[in-house]
């Protein structure tokens, strides 16, 4: 599976937690809550599910001038 992100959906050290209610998971079958540091390399990938969080082409997280 695959999630698309926007930078406003990330928090503010550039991340998202899975399982994620963009990933449409059910409490019943999620696992441990892990921290993705989407940010960095522009996606992330879910040790546990394997669901890969990226940011949408064009989009772009954090400061900067």
């Amino acid at each position: 599976m695959s999630i698309e992100l926007l930078a406003k959906d990330l928090n503010a050290q550039g991340g998202v937690f899975c399982p994620s209610p963009k990933a449409h998971m059910a409490l019943w079958n999620s696992h441990p809550k892990v921290y993705l540091d989407v940010a960095h390399t522009g996606q992330a990938k879910c040790p546990y599910c394997g669901t890969v969080y990226a940011l949408k082409a064009g989009e772009h997280f954090g400061g900067g001038h």
